[in-house]
């Protein structure tokens, strides 16, 4: 299958913006994935995929999924949007074999989001360790967020939802619900976290005032942090991310409640971060890649974000800092994305959502 894709307008800035269109191949990789959510690449060739059922699956070098999940992931609470989350491999994989899981854990009364680290011998995980768990517990099955990623000084970020019922606690420093913490791989404490030593905080907490973090990256080239995250009614975001800011959920939003009520009558306010990008009507935003690679060249250096609601990528491009333009793709597939990976090998990955998931790669048209 290929598709020359189609230009939406920007709509941060009135600047003119163009590119050649990119024709592009889609290919069926593997199919019957139960609610896949993320990919990772191993050194090999092979991937890792976790289903939100709670199995982690496992395509070798040569492009087959094993039939058997791989064994020894962590008991996880499976319900509504709970389940196994992000699968992220250790930047030193080569090396130590380690892997990173979060995932949904504790009782439909009781649950948190944890995270845990294991070893991959290439057929079960071995040596697993939760390594944190959000506080407070919370009741229900919804907005955990789960997106892992690794910053240069060795340690990582796990961006973290609000619960769906406990939104207030997003502006309690008190509460890691509704944030993004920062760990060193052992998860332990880094000395340097924005709230260590303040009163009544958390110092695991990086930042604060989020609704529903699905799309963590770290741009090695612009050395920063991006994050989006679901609105509720409109209001999705892309943030740039700063150690200690307030990004102002449910203080502020660009949308309004699934009843239509008013949230917040404020979509700014002194001290508390506006969005790069927001999306109103919601487009809920899955995952998030920053696209490298030479098979598409007029894609390299644009973030892509899958989108459930949207059913499609959204390409964004950036001027720095500043929002350019979008660019709707695979819209034709007419399929939900759970996650967009930029693969090794320059082509571009994804996952579509649903009890009979797939993992698609796509390639130029020639």
């Amino acid at each position: 299958m290929w598709k020359k894709s189609a230009l939406l307008a920007a709509v941060t800035t009135a600047a003119t913006w163009s590119v050649q269109a990119a024709d592009y191949r889609v290919e069926t990789l593997a199919e019957g994935l139960e609610n896949p959510w993320s990919l990772a690449f191993l050194p090999d060739g092979g991937m890792l995929i976790t289903e939100r059922t709670g199995q982690l699956r496992y395509i070798n070098a040569a492009g087959e999924l094993q039939a058997e999940p791989v064994s020894g992931v962590p008991q996880v609470y499976v319900s509504g949007q709970a389940g196994l989350f992000e699968i992220a491999l250790d930047p030193e994989f080569a090396q130590n074999k380690r892997v990173f899981l979060s995932y949904a854990c504790g009782t439909a009364k009781a649950n948190h989001a944890c995270l845990a680290s294991a070893t991959f011998n290439g057929q079960a995980l071995t040596e697993v360790d939760e390594i944190f768990r959000v506080t407070p517990a919370k009741a229900g099955s919804a907005h955990y967020g789960g997106r892992i990623a690794f910053l240069p000084d060795n340690t990582l970020l796990l961006g973290l939802g609000d619960g769906f019922n406990y939104r207030e606690e997003a502006q309690k420093t008190g509460s890691h619900i509704g944030s993004i913490v920062r760990l060193n791989r052992d998860g332990s404490v880094p000395e340097d976290n924005p709230y260590v030593g303040q009163d009544n905080a958390l110092s695991e907490l990086y930042s604060v005032g989020h609704r529903n973090v699905q799309g963590l990256i770290y741009d090695a080239e612009g050395e920063r942090v991006l994050a989006h995250e679901h609105g509720p009614r409109g209001g999705d975001e892309i943030n740039l991310i700063e150690p200690g800011n307030n990004y102002g959920w449910p203080k502020i939003t660009y949308g309004v409640d699934y009843s239509g009520a008013v949230i917040s009558p404020h979509t700014e306010l002194p001290g508390l971060e506006q969005p790069l990008l927001q999306w109103t009507p919601s487009i809920a935003p899955a995952g998030f890649a920053l696209y490298r690679g030479d098979l598409f060249p007029e894609w390299d250096g644009s973030l892509m974000v899958a989108t459930l609601a949207g059913m499609e990528v959204r390409r964004v491009e950036l001027n720095g800092n500043e929002v350019v333009a979008q660019e709707s793709l695979f819209k034709e597939l007419e399929s939900r994305f759970r996650d967009v990976r930029s693969g090794p090998d320059g082509a571009l990955y994804l996952l579509t959502d649903g009890a009979e998931g797939k993992l698609l790669k796509v390639v130029p048209a020639n």
